[in-house]
Formats: C-alpha cells, sequence, structure tokens
C-alpha cells in the first residue's frame, strides 16, 4: 500500500502512528513523506524493519541507512524538489490530477515526463499524488476531527490529511466541540476519519547546532 506521512524533518511526524506500523511487521509499502527520518527514529525504524519498498521523497540526506539500501537497490526513490512534492500531494487532495511547472525543467527530474511550452517558457508535467493511507500529526483536535497545527508542524500534514482515502490523526490533545476556534482551524474534520491521542511525544532535534558561549568580558567587549 501507499502511506503518506507528514512532518518536517523530525518535526510533526506522526512518531506514534509510526511505530504502530513497525508493530504491525506489514511490507513492501511506497511511503511519500518529506524525508525518511533518521537513524532509528521516525520512518527510519520502517526501514530498518524492512518495510518500505519505494520512498517518494524531497530531502533524505539525514538518514545512512537510507543511503546504504538506495546505493545498493535494495530500496526505490522518486526524488522531487521540495515545492514540487508539496504541490503534488495538494493537487492530489484537490482532485488534479497533474500540473505543469517550471522547477526541473532541463535536469533528471525531466526525464521521461511530457515537456510542454507555454507563453515561450517550458514546463514539466507532474502528476498529483494521492495514498491509500494518510497518518498526520496535529496538535489539537476536536471529537469532530478538526484539527490545528502547531508552527513547523504544518510542513505537509494539512495537505497530506486531504491526500489519503483514510486519513489517521494523532494528535497531543482532543477537546470538545465548540472549544476551537473556527478562525483558527487548519484542517476540516471532513478529511479526518480516525483520531489517537499519542502516549508519548519525544519530539527530537534532527540536527542540533549551537554557536559558541561566549563569556561575559568577551560580550562586553573586553580582552581575554
Amino acid at each position: 500500500m501507499t502511506i503518506m506521512s507528514g512532518g518536517f524533518g523530525l518535526c510533526g511526524i506522526p512518531e506514534n502512528l509510526i511505530a504502530a506500523i513497525r508493530q504491525s511487521g506489514v511490507k513492501d509499502l511506497t511511503v511519500i513523506s518529506n524525508n525518511c527520518g533518521v537513524d532509528g527514529f521516525g520512518l527510519g525504524i520502517l526501514l530498518e524493519g524492512g518495510q518500505i519498498k519505494k520512498m517518494v521523497s524531497s530531502y533524505v540526506g539525514e538518514n545512512k541507512l537510507f543511503e546504504k539500501l538506495y546505493l545498493s537497490g535494495e530500496l526505490e526513490l522518486e526524488f522531487n524538489p521540495q515545492g514540487t512534492l508539496a504541490e503534488r500531494i495538494r493537487a492530489g487532495g484537490a482532485g488534479i490530477p497533474a500540473f505543469f511547472t517550471k522547477t526541473g525543467v532541463g535536469t533528471l527530474v525531466a526525464e521521461g515526463k511530457e515537456v510542454r511550452e507555454f507563453d515561450g517558457e517550458l514546463y514539466v508535467m507532474e502528476r498529483g499524488l494521492t495514498a491509500d493511507l494518510s497518518i498526520v500529526k496535529a496538535w489539537k483536535a476536536d471529537h469532530e476531527g478538526n484539527l490545528v497545527y502547531r508552527k513547523t508542524a504544518r510542513n505537509f500534514n494539512p495537505m497530506m490529511a486531504t491526500a489519503g482515502k483514510v486519513t489517521v490523526v494523532e494528535v497531543e490533545d482532543v477537546v470538545e466541540v465548540g472549544a476551537l476556534d473556527p478562525d483558527q482551524i487548519h484542517t476540516p474534520g471532513i478529511y479526518v476519519d480516525r483520531i489517537i491521542k499519542g502516549a508519548v511525544f519525544e519530539k527530537r532535534i534532527e540536527r542540533v547546532t549551537t554557536r559558541p558561549r561566549e563569556t561575559a568580558g568577551a560580550a562586553a567587549g573586553e580582552e581575554i
């Protein structure tokens, strides 16, 4: 089956639902996700279990196992520019089968795809994406499935919620109907089929970068 998995890096990923898929032991999955987690976390645990056959992704640079499996031919990869991937998912959710974009024209991305000229410019045709199952992470939901995301978790999750034949959402908090401000709802409940309240959220940081801490003297411009 084909699964869409929301989030951006390790932010806003449906980590409890990914763990449940890992425990199910299902194999030969095609997974549509911006990236594939990291070694030992996120979608990386499905790679470790040999459960993913193909990835449709944009950024895969943080997973050494992904690199190994791809270079050995054990993992298929359909590589997409990040904006193109987001638009393919949005188009699929909107019932748009294909669209044209300038991104990728004249590169490997355009190989085997229709290229057409509009107003003197070349555009490559990209197909919309849908999935058998979308797994989504939201911050809050009410009992009707209306969703609110928090900050970077709005990357990919909202459009994936619209593009799955079945959409299952894990949330941090479930509130009563009417508790959410209608103007703040990001995904209407019409798109949501199931809601679970996640048991534990690790919320790891994908790559920690820091600056050396300045001493009080250096911060004041004194010689040290």
